[in-house]
């Protein structure tokens, strides 16, 4: 486990910036929602900060972004491409993405909101 942490890491540290060309039109995309509890802000944050190095790390995994609203602390919004539903199912079964799940009735209210989207491009000339 911790070998497959610290590969992830490299790899995140390898991605320096979206590669454009490698999302093609289709790919499946993600965006989410999760709200802290009162109270929980601090905490729900300290949970959901590792995964950006660790989603970043997964080869799979295209871009991914998570933004915190400036106006209310706590509420975070995730943006993510896979280049397939497989790619984010196998991203979804992952032991840190379970791990973190386990903590949301503690620290969010009622979960994850998920939008499925699929990436559009323009056509080609």
């Amino acid at each position: 486990m911790l070998f497959l942490v610290l590969s992830s890491l490299a790899a995140a540290q390898e991605a320096q910036h979206v590669r454009y060309q490698d999302i093609r039109e289709g790919a499946y995309s993600i965006v989410a929602q999760v709200r802290a509890k009162p109270g929980k802000e601090d905490a729900l944050r300290a949970a959901t900060l590792p995964l950006i190095e660790l989603v970043r790390g997964d080869p799979k995994n295209l871009v991914y972004f998570l933004q915190e609203d400036r106006t209310k602390p706590g509420h975070f919004i995730f943006y993510e491409v896979f280049a397939s539903q497989a790619d984010f199912d196998a991203h979804n079964a992952m032991p840190y993405v379970k791990a973190w799940f386990a903590k949301l009735p503690e620290l969010a209210e009622g979960g994850v909101e998920v939008m499925r989207m699929a990436i559009l491009d323009l056509p080609k000339k």
